[in-house]
């Protein structure tokens, strides 16, 4: 079977796949990150009554006063809402205290922590196996007693995997052997042996109803490759069938999504992720990427909505203090942003730049930058969201002001788009009998602004410099020489002056300076826009001269 047709079968057959969260736990072991009680149930809510994820994994036990608060506060809302079974608390192998700190919380579910592998075994727990597997069925049972579920995490099983498999097999029969009193089902399986790792025996297996619920197949370190999940999964699967794995993926090799995949396909049942990959080191898999790749590439069903994705991704930043990056898939800032007009062409003539990423899917819509690179298409689509319509010439005009803008390398956004028209209609400045040839201004430490500045003035230039209070003042001054010198009249008075950033522009964007002027009793009021402060109020500044010049003609 070739690879396509291989493919092609995974999509037709790849079951659903339950999502477990752990940005609550495994989330909140990222560098700087801490999450008080409320956030914690903020989120919680927003993970199980919105974004409908299967599980969440919130705390591990006995950490803090804080954590049990948190912990106390998730459950009580998920009984309310018939959902205690989704809480996952992670404990530990320690004579049931994580079991008593649970329970104690009202928690209902433990992902009890052991090692699934034998250097851990050894060298963290300083016992043999046969002693761990003792402690570890001791947990279960107590659990039992105290009516909690349990989960079992086999911590480094990659490594385990890797370096002792033998290990992990006895790990896995050790605890597949502690029964409860209910009706068992009866597998077969074909046993490795221990010297070659050839097939043995096909032994009949008695899987009663056990204790553990789930198997959890961590790659602890990051350190696997899709091939290695396909083969180490393969194995767990020929060996125990019937036993549901969960795979709880790292990213250091920028391969959790990839790994993720990988174990779905080769059987896996679950996937643990984190908003915003969010976790320890390089952190966990990402929700929204491993959501988007199951679905659209390989067609398997899980219970996320994604139209909520966007905003949970934002809550999560906001309370994290984590930034996402503007190009991380599903919800960076930039991931449906088409920058090149082209792009933006080739969108209104038949989507030819669209995928299945739709923007909407997500709960976001698609943006066309407005920048150096945007050309008239960009900026075309922009201006049609708006309701703004423009002749071609206002557009060509208004093309090249961003472009202008671009080339500072500044981002506009949309919302400066109106105020960019605005300016750009009422003067284009191909009339102006008052120009600005060149100017320099400076400023140094101890020493005043200076301003030296080139006008042309009715066909004539003139030059004059000056020093002020700061760079427009020192500009304004080299002005009134000018004009009392060469020109003898009055320069009109500034009486205001205001600088704003354009409602929903950014800090590095646009600026808006409106300047009102005495002259001759009367109140002119002119605005100048650009991405540079002083720049701006030049450019009200001129507006102001050819509004004078044109009186005196």
């Amino acid at each position: 079977m070739g690879t396509s047709e291989k493919l092609n079968t995974y999509q037709r057959t790849l079951p659903f796949v339950e999502i477990m969260d752990s940005t609550l736990r495994d989330g909140e072991q990222t560098n700087g990150v801490s999450f008080l009680p409320h956030e914690k149930l903020v989120i919680a809510r927003k993970l199980l009554s919105d974004v409908k994820v299967d599980r969440i994994e919130v705390a591990s036990a006995r950490v803090s006063e804080g954590e049990r608060d948190a912990v106390s506060k998730i459950c009580a809302y998920a009984q309310k809402q018939g959902l205690l079974e989704h809480v996952e608390v992670l404990g530990f192998v320690d004579g049931g205290k994580s079991i008593d700190w649970i329970a104690s919380c009202g928690g209902r579910v433990v992902n009890l922590l052991a090692k699934g592998s034998l250097k851990h075994c050894l060298h963290q727990l300083h016992k043999s196996p046969e002693e761990h597997f003792s402690d570890i069925k001791k947990e279960l049972d107590y659990a039992a007693s105290k009516g909690i579920s349990v989960n079992l995490y086999l911590e480094d099983w990659s490594n385990g995997m890797k370096d002792s498999p033998d290990y992990v097999y006895q790990l896995m029969d050790a605890i597949l052997s502690v029964e409860r009193r209910t009706e068992s089902v009866e597998f077969a399986t074909a046993v490795p042996s221990a010297e070659n790792n050839a097939v043995a025996n096909s032994t009949l297996y008695t899987l009663h109803s056990t204790l553990v619920k789930r198997f959890m197949l961590p790659d602890t370190l990051g350190v696997m490759n899709p091939l290695q999940v396909i083969e180490y999964f393969r194995k767990m699967m020929k060996r125990y069938p019937q036993v549901h794995f969960d795979f709880h993926a790292h990213n250091d090799y920028d391969l959790a999504v990839s790994n993720s995949l990988a174990a779905v396909l080769s059987g896996a049942k679950g996937l643990h992720v984190t908003v915003n990959g969010l976790g320890e080191r390089c952190g966990n898999a990402p929700m929204a990427s491993v959501q988007a790749i199951l679905k659209d590439q390989f067609h398997a069903k899980t219970n996320l909505v994604e139209s909520q994705l966007n905003d949970l991704s934002r809550m999560v930043e906001s309370l994290s203090g984590i930034t996402v990056a503007p190009n991380q898939p599903i919800v960076g800032e930039n991931v449906f942003t088409q920058v090149a007009g082209v792009h933006a062409d080739g969108d209104s003539k038949d989507n030819l730049y669209y995928n299945e990423l739709v923007p909407e899917r997500f709960g976001r819509k698609r943006e066309y930058a407005l920048g150096k690179n945007s050309g008239k298409a960009n900026i075309a689509k922009n201006l049609e969201e708006l309701g703004l319509e423009l002749t071609p010439e206002q557009t060509r005009r208004v093309t090249e002001r961003i472009t202008e803008l671009g080339d500072k390398k500044e981002i506009v956004t949309q919302e400066d788009l109106p105020y960019i028209v605005s300016d750009v209609l009422k003067h284009d400045g191909s009339d102006d009998k008052v120009k600005l040839v060149s100017y320099v201004v400076s400023t140094a430490y101890g020493l005043k602004p200076g301003a030296n500045v080139r006008v042309e003035i009715n066909g004539k230039q003139y030059e004059a410099g000056a020093t002020g209070d700061g760079q427009y003042d020192a500009f304004v001054k080299a002005l009134r020489y000018i004009y009392k010198k060469y020109l003898n009249r009055t320069f009109p008075l500034l009486s205001n002056y205001q600088v704003s950033i354009p409602p929903g522009g950014r800090t590095d964007a646009l600026v808006q300076t409106v300047i009102s002027w005495d002259h001759k009793g009367s109140i002119l009021r002119t605005r100048g826009l650009d991405a540079d402060q002083t720049e701006a109020a030049i450019k009200a500044t001129f507006k102001m001269l050819n509004i004078v010049e044109n009186e005196l003609s």
